[in-house]
C-alpha cells in the first residue's frame, strides 16, 4: 500500500452531458450509479491502490447491495460533486455512503448506501478483502465508528 492517508470523505467532480439525459433532459436515474462507482474507484485510486494489480492478483470488487434515495434532479450541464465514504467492512465487504451534490447552489440530489463485495475473478466466489484495502478500511474505521455513535444519541 502507499504511504497515502484516506480522506475520511472523497469527492469527485463530474460534469452532466448530453449522454447522461433523457428524452426529458433529466439525468437519467441509473447514471447516478455510474457517477457512484467512479467516485469509489477514484477513492481506492486516490490512496494509492492499483485496481490493475488486484485484477492480476485474481481480485474483483462488485456491487452486492444497493439502496438509492433520488431527491432532485440533475440536468444538462449541471456541476456535480459526487462522494464516496466508506462507513463498514468486514471480511469480504465493505459499505459506502455515497451522495451527488449539485455545486451550484449544494443541493442533495441523489444518496445512496452501496455494499461492495470482493470476489475471486476466476470463479465469482466471495474472497478476504485484501491487507492493503483491509489497512485504508482501517484508517477511517475511527472516522465511521465516531459518526455512528453521533446518530445513535
Amino acid at each position: 500500500m502507499s504511504d497515502r492517508v484516506a480522506p475520511a470523505v472523497f469527492a469527485w467532480p463530474v460534469r452532466v452531458y448530453i449522454e447522461d439525459t433523457d428524452a426529458g433532459g433529466i439525468v437519467f436515474h441509473a447514471r447516478y450509479l455510474h457517477y457512484m462507482e467512479r467516485a469509489r474507484t477514484e477513492w481506492v485510486r486516490s490512496c494509492g491502490i492499483g485496481l490493475r494489480a488486484g485484477m492480476a492478483d485474481n481480485i474483483s470488487y462488485v456491487v452486492q447491495r444497493l439502496s438509492i434515495h433520488y431527491a432532485t434532479p440533475a440536468v444538462l450541464d449541471d456541476e456535480l460533486t459526487v462522494t464516496a465514504e466508506p462507513m463498514a467492512f468486514g471480511r469480504v465487504w465493505m459499505t459506502f455512503r455515497q451522495r451527488v451534490v449539485r455545486v451550484r447552489d449544494g443541493k442533495p440530489l441523489c444518496e445512496a448506501e452501496v455494499r461492495v463485495a470482493c470476489i475471486a475473478l476466476d470463479n465469482g466466489r466471495p474472497r478476504r478483502l485484501p491487507e492493503n484495502m483491509r489497512e485504508l478500511l482501517e484508517q477511517n474505521k475511527q472516522h465511521f465508528e465516531t459518526k455512528h455513535e453521533l446518530s445513535q444519541e
